[in-house]
């Protein structure tokens, strides 16, 4: 095995709740281009700062990934970075380094998290571990991290609206109708409140596009739609935020 490999397989032994994601674990330089064309439009983080405002606060992104948004919580008394897989965490802290003050990446987990009881403000996880069932002890490590008062939000996708759950519905295994009233009956149970977020990809050319799609979607998925729209450079995206309070 490599070392990213061997890496990997320690670091399932310390956090073993972690699942390997194909997305952004196997083309991170890809995931960022996603991540940019998520940020373009700025609905999702604006809606996140609206549900659980961190003006001089303590912020955790849970599965940070890259690091991607750790610079774009400015106002945050203190942002902490939590991510298990050990070449991801070191691409985000290396962009802490270049260029986060007051920001800080740590190895940990949903399950595992190295913080203080009552510790933290606002803890956001974007497509990282929330997708329930089976989420119980991820969750209720959260609930122990935040302060009274403080809130969890988890950013999903909206399976009901827009092109991109149009695709997903395409390569679903089972109708996406169904996982969207699984996962909203799962959080509703719990007391979280549902948002939605409609917006959109915006690409900056059609190979990003073609290759974020491409780490998303089988390729026969991706390669009908890009055919079918060949001049596109949007892709409509709905988003599904819950929110937990402590």
């Amino acid at each position: 095995m490599s070392v990213t490999a061997d890496s990997r397989v320690a670091a399932r032994s310390v956090f073993p709740d972690w699942r390997f994601a194909p997305n952004i674990g196997g083309h991170p330089d890809v995931y960022e281009i996603e991540n940019q064309a998520v940020d373009r439009a700025g609905h999702v983080l604006g809606a996140m700062r609206a549900l659980a405002p961190w003006a001089n606060a303590s912020l955790v992104d849970l599965g940070c990934g890259t690091g991607f948004w750790l610079p774009r919580y400015a106002g945050a008394a203190r942002v902490i970075g939590i991510e298990p897989d050990p070449a991801l965490r070191a691409a985000a802290a290396a962009r802490v380094v270049s260029g986060a003050p007051g920001t800080h990446v740590l190895a940990g987990s949903a399950e595992h998290m190295p913080l203080p009881d009552g510790s933290v403000d606002v803890v956001h996880a974007r497509f990282a571990y929330f997708f329930p069932p089976g989420t119980e002890v991820g969750l209720a490590e959260v609930l122990r991290v935040l302060r009274p008062g403080g809130r969890l939000v988890v950013v999903d996708n909206d399976y009901r609206w827009g092109e991109f759950a149009e695709l997903l519905a395409v390569a679903a295994t089972q109708p996406p109708s169904r996982t969207a009233a699984e996962v909203d009956a799962w959080w509703l149970e719990r007391g979280a409140t549902r948002h939605e977020v409609r917006s959109h990809l915006q690409f900056a050319s059609r190979p990003e596009m073609s290759a974020v799609l491409g780490i998303e979607f089988p390729a026969e998925v991706a390669s009908a739609w890009l055919r079918r729209h060949p001049s596109a450079l949007r892709l409509s995206y709905g988003f599904v935020l819950f929110v937990v309070q402590a």
